[in-house]
């Protein structure tokens, strides 16, 4: 467990700060052909795409308490169309059937635990040869769609972490009693919209290029931060999160090359 927590120090930061940085990216191994048995894994992604109904929201939060949170305000209106979004976190069982590799630090506890320790060009590779087996068109969400479905869409009860004022019953973070590691996808309880995990467990990319928000309503946005920005935005916190850091409009930046061991994925996909 010493080794692995050497890696999760990366992560300190998110007791205190909001961006993450490295020095080193990840390698992405070349494509193979995909046998029946990988593409019976995949395939059985499809069946547990989750339709977020589209609908407006008032999205990010003014009334933060510590100054590296700043960067969830200023609260701001968005509308957004319907769309598809994953109950689980990408497991490390997944990922391996796509890619051949599994990158996780945490593999002895289990191929159903997230996959972590990928960056997010990565998790772009990781989409597009899923898509190439599938035949479907699979993304990450968007932010706004994130913080959508975290709040538990148009059935929101309005609570502070993803379906519960209580980050323990529905989340595996820093406090829980699960220890200093994931834990296996679904475990706790799901939000209004039978999602899991989505605070707590691992930090979660997103497709947007990092940016600050405006006050302005928007209608599908997603962050440009500009063309050679190398942030990209995560979402829900992890198992290394304190409480503060596990809510539905907790965000971070993240160096788009990043690997670190409580940073995963989940998917998204259009409805039209």
């Amino acid at each position: 467990m010493k080794t692995k927590m050497i890696k999760a120090s990366v992560l300190a930061f998110l007791l205190a700060s909001v961006i993450i940085g490295a020095n080193t990216s990840c390698s992405i191994i070349g494509y193979k052909a995909v046998p029946d048995s990988v593409k019976a894994i995949v395939d059985s992604i499809a069946g547990n795409m989750v339709l977020v109904e589209g609908g407006t929201f008032t999205m990010g939060n003014n009334d933060y308490k510590y100054d590296y949170q700043k960067i969830q305000s200023p609260a701001h209106q968005v509308t957004l169309d319907s769309f598809y979004i994953c109950k689980y976190e990408v497991t490390q069982r997944e990922w391996k059937a796509v890619m051949g590799e599994n990158p996780s630090d945490y593999q002895e506890e289990g191929d159903k635990n997230p996959v972590e320790s990928v960056s997010w060009l990565m998790c772009q590779e990781f989409v597009k040869r899923l898509n190439e087996i599938t035949g479907k068109n699979y993304r990450l969400p968007t932010e706004a769609e994130w913080e959508f479905a975290a709040r538990g869409g148009n059935k929101s009860r309005g609570t502070i972490y993803a379906g519960s004022d209580d980050p323990e019953k529905v989340g595996c973070i820093y406090t829980s009693p699960f220890g200093e590691l994931t834990q296996a996808v679904g475990l706790l309880a799901p939000n209004e919209l039978g999602l899991f995990d989505m605070s707590g467990n691992v930090n979660e990319l997103c497709l947007d290029i990092y940016d600050d928000y405006g006050k302005e309503p928007q209608v599908n946005p997603i962050g440009q931060g500009g063309e050679t920005s190398v942030y990209r935005v995560a979402r829900g916190g992890g198992w290394c999160n304190a409480r503060r850091n596990c809510t539905v409009t907790t965000r971070l930046k993240v160096e788009k090359d990043l690997c670190a061991n409580a940073v995963g994925l989940r998917l998204a996909m259009d409805a039209k």
